[in-house]
């Protein structure tokens, strides 16, 4: 079974998506917000696929408050997590914020919220999986 870990700070986002990859997917999901636990996760090697919310509220490395995009760019420059594909995930859906994003974060897609088609959003985690 593969495990997707998501990284997210809305309570409702987190059931939301972990009740779609479950029952949709059938993926193991793991969720936090917290850092430390989130590169301990990953380093694991334990984990197929990353969601990253990019505003993350409540989240904190090494005493400062960090975003998705860093916590990307932390994962991304560790040698045993840079491989682990990484999706953002954000409300923030203005033009070039995708682009933006991605390129400042070093992750390997993006998706908007709301997650309104759920097959959609399952085909896409199961298609950096598999690939």
């Amino acid at each position: 079974m593969s495990t997707v870990l998501i990284v997210e700070d809305d309570p409702i986002n987190m059931k939301v998506f972990s009740k779609i990859l479950t029952k949709r997917g059938g993926f193991e999901v793991k969720g936090t917000e917290n850092v430390d636990e989130v590169i301990t996760i990953a380093q694991s090697g334990n984990v197929n696929v990353i969601l990253m919310d990019v505003s993350l509220g409540n989240s904190y490395y090494e005493g400062k408050a960090v975003d998705g995009i860093k916590i990307t760019q932390l994962l991304k420059a560790d040698n045993k997590t840079k491989h682990i594909p990484i999706f953002l995930v954000t409300a923030h859906a203005m033009q070039g914020d995708k682009e933006n994003f991605l390129a400042e974060s070093g992750a390997d897609g993006y998706i908007s919220k709301p997650i309104v088609d759920h097959q959609l959003f399952v085909d896409t985690v199961k298609g950096v999986i598999n690939s």
